[in-house]
């Protein structure tokens, strides 16, 4: 038996049905899941088109109030084009994209509640 995958990974948000809208409406990722467990809880999670891995967009009350660095790289085949369009919609981006020392572009972008992300070009 081995371990075949990782579902998901859990981020800190301030308002669950803002970051829903930031996820899908902005980045363009589709919803996964969303469902009431317990008393006022919410187990929402958002996955980029054709992935599997989600990204739970937990409510502070569970998920902690930290932001900041996510660890979460995320890829694009066009980083150039990824990086404008996302410009144009208001993400916003620590700095331009630029190569790394090992070859790669890439750059790092929040998301509302200052959760940042490795956006990596492959």
């Amino acid at each position: 038996m081995t371990i075949s995958r990782i579902h998901s990974t859990t981020i800190s948000v301030s308002d669950q049905d803002a970051a829903l809208d930031f996820y899908t409406n902005t980045l363009g990722w589709e919803k996964a899941m969303d469902a009431m467990f317990g008393e006022g809880m919410r187990f929402l999670s958002v996955v980029p088109t054709g992935a599997t891995t989600q990204l739970v967009l937990a409510q502070q009350s569970w998920g902690g109030e930290t932001a900041g660095n996510t660890g979460i790289s995320l890829v694009t085949s066009d980083i150039d084009a990824t990086y404008e369009a996302l410009s144009a919609k208001g993400v916003t981006f620590k700095q331009p994209v630029e190569t790394m020392p090992w070859g790669q572009k890439a750059t790092w972008f929040s998301d509302h509640d200052g959760n940042d992300y490795f956006l990596v070009e492959e």
